[in-house]
């Protein structure tokens, strides 16, 4: 092997070591869509975070594992929400869960509803599973608590619309 081969597969090698702790991601906080990078802390491993995230008892923990925030580094935001929603997604992803819920006795079969906060990303399937049993009799005024303390997250589901009563 030359001098030459020798340095390129040396660099090609420290990339895929580098490459590893990368992750990249769109910001979905303003419309801008920064495209982030983040350079994760040697050893860590986002599945096994965001696993244990989930199967953390308390919805508002801030940490469900013992890797600091400061260690992850964020480069491509525009402003500081970026690095926040960076950081977030990489440990404990959560959504605004959107449905709809039947309704019986209303001008309408359906409502629009949403969480009233953001729910565990690795928790959503399972509270669709609940609002798809979930029924309410008209009439339903927007922002009208329809299911509380939704699979124990602390965060309610609200209507997003007004249902008359027929």
């Amino acid at each position: 092997m030359t001098n030459q081969e020798n340095i390129d597969a040396n660099a090609a090698k420290n990339n895929a070591e580098q490459s590893k702790n990368i992750t990249h991601l769109t910001c979905i906080i303003c419309p801008m869509g920064c495209q982030l990078e983040v350079k994760t802390p040697e050893g860590y491993n986002a599945e096994t975070a965001r696993s244990t995230s989930a199967r953390s008892t308390s919805a508002f923990s801030t940490s469900a594992f013992s890797t600091p925030l400061e260690s992850f580094t964020v480069t491509g935001n525009a402003c500081p929400r970026g690095e926040a929603y960076a950081k977030k997604e990489m440990t404990t992803p959560e959504r605004t869960l959107t449905c709809t819920v039947a309704v019986t006795g209303g001008n309408r079969p359906l409502v629009s509803a949403k969480t009233a906060g953001e729910v565990p990303k690795a928790q959503l399937l399972g509270c669709m599973q609940v609002v798809r049993r979930i029924t309410v009799n008209a009439p339903i005024q927007a922002g009208q608590v329809l299911a509380y303390d939704i699979l124990h997250t602390g965060i309610n589901l609200i209507a997003c619309e007004n249902v008359a009563a027929v």
